[in-house]
């Protein structure tokens, strides 16, 4: 009996919370979506300058024999 009577009282504040309320008379407002307006700039484009092309080619760092013992020499790019 303890166990109904408990059961009922959890369960009567949620019943009376699920019955539909009056709805709200304030006034709601609703602001269009407005879309930023994309400004349209011409893309200023430089000539193409043509240059004629220049190849270089690495040669890594190593050692050399000299008559004063090894040297080393550093990496650097060789133009052909």
């Amino acid at each position: 009996m303890k166990r109904i009577l408990i059961g009922a009282l959890l369960a009567l504040p949620l019943a009376l919370a699920s019955f539909p309320s009056q709805a709200s008379a304030a006034k709601i407002v609703v602001r269009p979506v407005v879309k930023p307006k994309v400004v349209h700039r011409p893309v200023v484009r430089r000539p193409v300058v043509h240059r004629p092309v220049v190849r270089q080619r690495l040669i890594p760092g190593h050692w050399e024999n000299t008559r004063n013992g090894r040297h080393w020499v550093p990496a650097r790019y060789v133009r052909y």
